[in-house]
């Protein structure tokens, strides 16, 4: 729990010393959906934070890309490992990711590798969660942002509108499960929000990370997005 309070600390020192150096290219206003955290009868969790962003057309484009979704991801989890003062660390290999307190060996989260749909409308990077302190059962679950166009800003020409999505499905969490759902939902649950606002706010610097892996180079190199799957709604 101390982790995660640290967390939000971080979260809003980073927040006001990022928005008093940087200049902001784009503009974001959070736009979270209804209940966007439930708790359904079984346990599971659901969390979606949102926001609409709107960014020059042109950096649009160049972003707009296997590679530019790559970008975004690697952006969250840095953005993590910064907002709690290094106190959350994330270590890679070729078919995991953890998020760790300080050293591996403290998982809090374990997530398989990420999974990339794209079109030229919609693009998603998932992670499933795998193991981790915080799960009450194993192999449940996914992290996920969805990247979603909504076409030019009518307000201001030479923009376009962005919606950008975190979402958490189908998660355990290991404190409700233990203890009590009241407990998960006065402190990781709050934390998360607050860590998730922080990370869609910092991208209308659009100073996003370099791709820690590059697999990927067009398009039509990864899956469409399911038709099935519409996500968290604009």
């Amino acid at each position: 729990m101390i982790a995660w309070v640290l967390a939000g600390f971080g979260v809003a020192i980073a927040a006001r010393v990022a928005a008093s150096r940087r200049p902001s290219p784009a503009h974001t206003v959070i736009d979270d959906p209804p209940q966007s955290t439930t708790i359904d009868d079984n346990g599971a969790v659901r969390s979606v934070q949102a926001a609409k962003l709107v960014l020059p057309a042109a950096e649009l484009e160049r972003l707009w890309s296997p590679e530019g979704l790559e970008r975004i991801a690697r952006t969250y989890w840095l953005f993590l490992t910064r907002a709690t003062l290094g106190l959350i660390r994330v270590y890679y290999t070729e078919t995991t990711r953890t998020v760790a307190l300080l050293f591996p060996a403290l998982r809090l989260l374990r997530f398989q590798a990420p999974e990339y749909a794209m079109d030229h409308r919609r693009g998603i990077v998932r992670w499933p969660i795998e193991d981790g302190i915080l799960v009450a059962r194993r192999g449940c679950g996914h992290l996920q942002i969805d990247v979603q166009r909504l076409g030019p800003d009518p307000e201001r020409p030479g923009y376009e509108r962005l919606h950008v999505a975190v979402e958490v499905a189908n998660f355990y969490p290991a404190v409700a499960h233990r203890l009590s759902r009241f407990i998960y939902t006065n402190t990781q649950s709050r934390i998360h929000v607050i860590v998730t606002h922080g990370f869609l706010r910092s991208l209308r610097r659009l100073d996003l990370a370099e791709s820690r892996v590059g697999r990927f180079a067009g398009i039509d190199e990864v899956p469409n997005p399911p038709i099935e799957d519409e996500g968290a709604q604009p």
